[in-house]
């Protein structure tokens, strides 16, 4: 076996994509590389709403469990899950269920990313030295390269870090680097995408009926945990679920305001991902999860 079939399923959070996603890897002798930015941490079980080792059906997960939360990822490290899974794939005759809870990485999959130098220890102490004020380095970056600037926000560290990493390493600035070194995409070959279609009302009757169910399920105690053992300082201590028992926890919130608000957030965000998905992929099939298990399991 040389290929594989490999698909993408894609639909906004509490859609109903994990449990679709397992039903069709079962009858496509498939594994799954999930692409959502909070299941990739061990230990954020319950307000990632991944499913349980039981809930996978045997079915081997990439893309889960696979950090601890004191460690940071990027898209790079989505590329390298990519290339194990379906590399594993190959090797013992199956293929590739690719679900896109953080849509974003599948984008980059497909569109690619453009490779970067090498940094120096030289660059690295410069791009420290910079970063120490933030704005007045923005300005700075903004005025050589306005056009790519213009597509960052001030306070985007990650990728003003970046764009001083370019810079001080090649000399380049990043707008004449990308177009020197265009983006080379990840995955090769046919990956139709399937996109999850799902009312709104509807959508956020399930989110509702999610968010109750992670605080009857111990959502508040594991959030304790993990703030003992990591602090509030890594960045997943930001996302949606868990800032919100962190201000519960802090007397900001009482528990009838923590489900309201992780409801309300959650929603927007389910707004958000419908946005992108629904403006970054083009010849999607698209349907209800009754509409496309018909068209995938049959």
């Amino acid at each position: 076996m040389d290929k594989l079939t490999q698909i993408a399923l894609i639909g906004p959070t509490a859609s109903g994509k994990t449990a679709l996603s397992i039903k069709i890897a079962k009858k496509l002798n498939a594994h799954i590389l999930s692409l959502d930015s909070l299941s990739i941490y061990k230990e954020i079980d319950i307000v990632s709403a991944k499913p349980t080792v039981e809930e996978r059906e045997g079915i081997h997960h990439f893309g889960m469990d696979h950090l601890s939360p004191n460690e940071n990822f990027d898209v790079t490290t989505f590329i390298r899950l990519y290339h194990q899974s379906y590399e594993q794939a190959l090797e013992e005759g199956k293929n590739l269920v690719i679900v896109g809870g953080t849509s974003f990485y599948l984008k980059m999959l497909i569109d690619g990313i453009s490779a970067l130098p090498t940094m120096s220890k030289k660059t690295l102490a410069k791009t420290d030295e910079k970063l120490r004020t933030l704005e007045e380095t923005y300005r700075w970056l903004y005025s050589l390269d306005p056009d790519y600037m213009s597509q960052i926000a001030s306070s985007d560290t990650y990728r003003i870090e970046k764009a001083l990493h370019i810079f001080f390493e090649t000399s380049m600035i990043p707008s004449k680097y990308f177009k020197a070194f265009p983006p080379t995409p990840t995955i090769a070959g046919m990956l139709p995408i399937y996109q999850i279609m799902i009312d709104k009302a509807i959508l956020r009757e399930r989110i509702t009926l999610r968010t109750k169910q992670m605080i009857q399920n111990g959502l508040i105690d594991e959030i304790c945990m993990l703030e003992r053992k990591y602090t509030r300082a890594p960045n997943c201590m930001k996302a949606i679920g868990i800032k919100e028992t962190l201000a519960y926890l802090d007397g900001i919130y009482d528990k009838k305001m923590l489900e309201e608000k992780i409801i309300t957030h959650t929603a927007r965000l389910a707004k958000r991902q419908t946005t992108f998905n629904q403006s970054q992929f083009e010849n999607v099939i698209k349907g209800s999860i009754a509409e496309l298990e018909k068209n995938l399991i049959g």
